[in-house]
């Protein structure tokens, strides 16, 4: 008998499974605001030098302030005042007449900066100045934010599968609310971008765990469903996030605000069960049937567990040696785990890779930023309704592959329209955001049914640690365009493209159960395909 089958027994989509998954909706709610908040927390205000405290005599005293930045600040090709430069002293013949201020000796602003606070009350940049020759201070934030988050995976992938996930859950809800709230009241920029690192560091359990959870106690029919539909937590949330910040604009408030999710998430943390699935891969058999006992008692299936006594189940379960300690050299021990690694590896750097080459630049729309962002989160819920409809008609590899081969023509299409068609530009990038949504969206839940349960978090945390290099690469990609303007798009195409060839290399995992150990992968699976052999799931 295999778990899968005993979960169909239990209802594998009960109300059992379907609090479990709302009991960690408060948690999950902080993935996408904290992944996206450096958006508004490093974005940067119209500013220019601070102009206030010179003194110049009694002529530079009697003129208006509007007068008083003509004569002192040069004016840039767009008409607007520059950001960095001021005049190293007064030029008061502009106010009769222009002139050509390249010859016009300037000098770097010598006083600070005057920030326009209309969208923003406080921002990084406002905080500590992190303009001008400090601006890469500010942008390195979110590349600091996602080392923190690449290294967590690692680490918690393997808590995950050693000590069980419910343990390793805690571990992360307790790291990333500590260092969430503590980054708010951060002294210097040294300080906030530590706590941001431990505070990536520990959400990246969240996301892995949750996962694993909410898959792990589905039945196979249900998988989908609970991988993808559910998936609209992140949808939904990442559109919630500019009304939030839109009505929190400080910063400090704004990390406190989006943290506090993870004190509820503690609390449901009590409830939590854990992975019966996980607990039986490691011999810990006693401990499933306790987990078991009580799914079947909220699903109204308690006579099916009377049948099914630790005896049976220990008996009848294949149970993997509990003393045997499975660690990430155990991804590239033997031939087809080897390629397991190397090719889903291959596919989340390159779909993570897209997906926040796009997210993380969000001046596309040439809207305000609290729209853009809106439009960005609305944009993917199509993307997840289009996943999970794909996912049960042409399968997982084919989804997967055509979503990332999609991604790349939106790019590439994008290359050849023409600036002044700004609409088509806007809904081809629409286009490629959606698609890039359903390639890195569908990839948790393939992944996922891809390796064994014994090996399963170790492997999704390998591959979630080469996304978040991908998420770390995608900024330094987007500079290319110094070199060369078109250079930054082809690069994203043919990593679309490498995604797309890998994953149709990939075994099909539709209407299959989940492997359980290395053996399982080893062997030569195939989907279930005739009502026979579905009825027997």
């Amino acid at each position: 008998m295999k778990f899968d089958d005993i979960l169909e027994e239990l209802n594998g989509m009960g109300r059992f499974q379907i609090t479990t998954i709302l009991l960690m909706i408060a948690a999950r709610m902080t993935l996408p605001f904290h992944y996206l908040l450096n958006n508004f927390i490093a974005a940067v205000p119209s500013h220019h030098c601070d102009i206030t405290s010179l003194d110049y005599g009694d002529a530079f005293r009697n003129l208006s302030h509007e007068e008083r930045l003509i004569v002192s600040i040069p004016v840039q090709e767009d008409g607007t005042l520059s950001s960095c430069q001021m005049f190293a002293e007064p030029q008061y013949h502009l106010l009769i007449e222009s002139s050509n201020i390249t010859d016009l000796h300037t000098v770097p602003c010598q006083n600070g900066w005057m920030y326009d606070n209309t969208t923003f009350e406080s921002t990084l940049a406002t905080e500590w100045d992190l303009v001008c020759d400090k601006r890469g201070l500010n942008k390195a934030t979110a590349t600091i934010f996602f080392i923190g988050v690449m290294l967590g995976a690692a680490v918690f992938g393997y808590l995950s599968d050693r000590f069980g996930r419910k343990r390793a859950l805690l571990v992360s809800y307790v790291t990333s609310t500590v260092f969430g709230f503590t980054s708010a009241f951060s002294s210097n920029f040294i300080m906030f971008a530590a706590l941001r690192f431990f505070t990536g560091f520990g959400l990246s359990g969240i996301g892995l765990i949750t996962v694993a959870l909410r898959v792990e106690w589905v039945d196979v029919k249900h998988r989908n469903a609970v991988g993808n539909l559910l998936g609209l937590d992140w949808s939904i949330f990442t559109a919630l996030l500019p009304v939030v910040a839109y009505f929190v604009n400080d910063w400090r408030y704004l990390v406190a605000t989006v943290t506090s999710p993870l004190c509820l998430g503690i609390i449901c943390w009590w409830w939590l069960p854990e992975s019966a699935r996980w607990l039986i891969s490691n011999g810990k058999v006693e401990s499933a049937h306790f987990y078991l006992t009580k799914c079947a008692k909220v699903n109204g299936r308690e006579q099916f567990m009377a049948d099914l006594n630790l005896e049976v189940l220990s008996k009848e379960i294949p149970v993997e040696n509990e003393n045997r300690k499975y660690s990430y050299l155990d991804l590239v021990r033997t031939p087809r785990m080897r390629r397991l690694t190397l090719l889903t590896g291959t596919v989340w750097f390159a779909a993570a890779c897209t997906y926040y080459g796009i997210s993380l630049n969000i001046d596309g729309f040439g809207v305000n930023i609290y729209l853009t962002q809106f439009i960005y989160g609305a944009i993917e819920v199509p993307a997840v309704v289009f996943v999970f409809f794909s996912f049960d008609k042409i399968g997982r590899k084919l989804t997967q592959a055509g979503t990332q081969f999609l991604t790349g023509l939106c790019i590439l299409c994008n290359m050849f329209i023409p600036q002044n068609k700004g609409p088509f530009q806007t809904t081809v990038g629409a286009l490629g955001k959606m698609f890039a949504e359903a390639a890195y969206g569908s990839v948790f839940l393939y992944t996922t049914e891809l390796y064994p349960t014994v090996l399963r978090q170790n492997g999704v945390g390998f591959c979630y640690v080469l996304g978040q290099i991908g998420v770390a690469v995608s900024p330094i990609i987007s500079l290319l365009d110094e070199v060369w303007g078109r250079l930054p798009s082809i690069v994203f195409i043919l990593l679309a493209f490498a995604a797309g060839l890998s994953t149709l290399l990939l075994r099909e995992t539709r209407n299959v159960r989940l492997p359980e150990t290395i053996e399982d992968v080893e062997q030569t699976r195939r989907p279930v395909s005739t009502p026979e052999e579905k009825s027997q799931l």
